[in-house]
């Protein structure tokens, strides 16, 4: 077993585990959208979701864990590479060409990521916390009325919406950059690619900001 945990933190393994847990975290948001999308249906569809779920508890704990390492082994391989790269070219140069060499996007992958990072964590403790553990509303199954408290914020549905961009430019460049680790950078996939990539982040953006937008502008400072 020694050889496979050397290859894992060898770069290119560490690529490999920021693609396979970052295909992971995409599929994750197709069924996170797709949940969340129900609150359109009203509180008695979105309650009757929700509450369902807790009927199958156990197992909805145990893909919590897995969704956590999945976090854990993304986030720390990220830091890892970054570091990495940090020290191979440890000197800035009057002169700089990457941004020849790169987009925006990869430019950027370490800072929008830590910005999201830490807006999941508010996130987390705004809505999965209330939902879990003892806000009085959740103990009477009203979780869409947690959404509508959290949501009738202006803060909290501005920083909703600015980790939105932040995500967009995130999986623009991650789903690209997770075909390109596989090998499917050649000319005749890689374009079909990008545009399957630019597809799927403008779907989740739109769809994760409607949210937000449709609590705050028909249902904010009704709690």
């Amino acid at each position: 077993m020694g050889w496979f945990f050397r290859a894992l933190n060898s770069s290119i393994g560490k690529k490999f585990v920021m693609a396979i847990t970052g295909v992971c975290l995409l599929l994750f948001l197709i069924i996170h959208l797709v949940n969340n999308l129900t609150l359109f249906g009203g509180p008695e569809l979105f309650n009757n979701v929700v509450k369902n779920l807790e009927t199958i508890k156990p197992l909805v704990r145990v893909i919590e864990v897995i969704l956590a390492l999945i976090f854990v082994f993304h986030i720390t391989n990220a830091i890892r590479l970054w570091i990495e790269n940090k020290k191979a070219r440890p000197v800035n140069y009057k002169i700089n060409g990457s941004s020849k060499n790169s987009d925006i996007f990869s430019r950027t992958m370490f800072v929008s990521g830590s910005i999201i990072f830490i807006f999941l964590v508010i996130h987390l403790r705004t809505l999965w916390v209330a939902f879990n553990f003892g806000h009085p509303k959740a103990v009477t199954h009203e979780y869409f009325d947690i959404l509508v408290e959290a949501f009738s914020s202006p803060i909290y549905t501005g920083l909703y919406l600015v980790a939105l961009i932040l995500l967009g430019y995130h999986l623009y460049h991650g789903f690209q950059s997770a075909f390109q680790t596989f090998g499917w950078n050649n000319k005749k996939f890689f374009p079909l690619i990008k545009k399957l990539g630019l597809i799927y982040t403008v779907i989740m953006i739109i769809g994760f900001a409607s949210i937000p937008i449709y609590f705050f502008f028909f249902y904010g400072g009704n709690v």
